[in-house]
């Protein structure tokens, strides 16, 4: 008999009754140490102070009232992105898959403002990850995303990561823009190289495409950049933002610039719930503590302290460990083991990880991680691999007095 709850996820018997800082609690009362932050969302981590104040008194006072009215929260943290960022202007909306619909709306449409209506296609990367909408499992490309969903989304033709040849080669007077991560998370904490980065906003004024980053997982400080772009000193036409734009309420932004923000008048896109009072009075929270004085330059410092005790970890354990990669909070152990195995018996060490792709167990721990934490999130790692080395050799030592 099928759950009243659809299907659709495999979950950890796990449920906490509630969470403090980077940690997370079952009512039973056990702790665990919360490296996968809800899969980058819980930017400020569990129960935040102003967070948590500013969702009680805009929820006592409205929380929505739809985008027929003026919203001056809205508009108070449009202003603060646009101030802080590349863009003119920001339409918000529900998660990150919205938002990278709705950025693929605006290549489009600034395309055919241009006079060039035929221009309808976008060149992505393979192992993106774009959403799970109709389109954007086109996007993404992975077949696995694909199967069951019948022909395709047209309009999305994929190159290589990090293949300026290749993806020089796909352009044809159909390419509408480019849309890629800057580091593709859900592949396995895979970076955009510098000269890559850099030849895509060449290439992209050399033929007049329409350059667009997802940054739904790297915005927002995760890289210890408001946005990872920032640190190839690469500009982009508009970007999409979600996951820890609000701290875990639901919550995307498409950012643009005047020519692609313009592009879209009134009736071209729509949302019910995007920017309503509660979802933006979170987004203002969020940014006050990220835009504080000192607080990325916290993000990446921790985190490339945590880079560093993962690289002697992986050296320490090279067995379980093949190599560390990553940048600001955002990390992954490629393993040589199953990477579930790997995850399994760190959890019973109590800290919480996400999987990714490569066999690459991904940690994204909340951006008010401590340095100590981190090292007590290291020390859990290890302990781990000394668990599955200890099973591996009693393993092998069975087989050799078998043989």
């Amino acid at each position: 008999m099928i759950s009243a709850l659809m299907p659709t996820f495999k979950r950890v018997d796990l449920a906490f009754e509630h969470g403090q800082g980077a940690c997370l609690y079952t009512a039973d009362g056990r702790r665990f140490l919360d490296f996968g932050a809800g899969i980058a969302v819980s930017s400020l981590g569990h129960g935040h102070p102003s967070l948590v104040k500013a969702i009680a008194d805009q929820a006592a006072r409205v929380m929505h009232v739809s985008n027929l009215y003026r919203i001056p929260q809205a508009e108070t943290l449009a202003d603060r992105l646009v101030a802080h960022s590349f863009a003119d202007s920001v339409f918000f909306c529900n998660s990150g898959a919205e938002a990278n619909e709705g950025m693929v709306k605006m290549i489009r449409k600034t395309q055919s403002g241009r006079g060039h209506p035929e221009r309808t296609r976008i060149i992505c990367c393979d192992g993106a990850f774009h959403g799970r909408t109709l389109a954007m499992i086109a996007a993404t490309g992975n077949p696995a995303y694909l199967e069951g969903f019948g022909t395709p989304v047209d309009g999305f033709d994929h190159v290589p990561f990090n293949n300026m040849n290749a993806l020089r080669a796909a352009i044809t007077p159909q390419t509408a823009g480019i849309m890629l991560e800057p580091i593709q998370g859900e592949t396995g904490i895979k970076q955009a190289d510098p000269q890559f980065m850099t030849g895509l906003r060449q290439v992209c004024d050399e033929f007049g495409l329409i350059l667009a980053l997802d940054e739904v997982q790297t915005g927002m400080g995760r890289t210890g950049n408001l946005f990872a772009h920032e640190a190839y000193g690469v500009t982009p036409d508009v970007i999409s933002v979600a996951k820890g734009i609000a701290g875990g309420f639901p919550m995307g932004a498409i950012l643009a610039n005047e020519e692609v923000a313009s592009s879209m008048g009134a009736g071209s896109h729509g949302t019910t719930f995007g920017g309503n009072p509660l979802a933006c009075a979170a987004g203002n929270a969020v940014l006050d503590v990220i835009l504080a004085d000192g607080f990325l330059d916290h993000v990446a410092r921790t985190g490339e302290a945590l880079g560093e005790a993962l690289n002697a970890l992986v050296q320490a354990h090279p067995t379980v460990f093949e190599l560390a990669r990553g940048k600001g909070l955002m990390w992954g152990l490629k393993c040589r083991l199953p990477v579930a195995l790997v995850q399994a018996r760190v959890m019973e060490e109590g800290l919480l990880t996400v999987t990714a792709g490569e066999n690459v167990l991904r940690l994204l721990p909340p951006l008010i991680v401590t340095a100590e934490e981190c090292r007590e999130a290291c020390a859990m790692l290890s302990r781990a691999a000394r668990a599955l080395e200890a099973e591996m050799e009693t393993k092998n030592k069975t087989l050799e007095s078998q043989a």
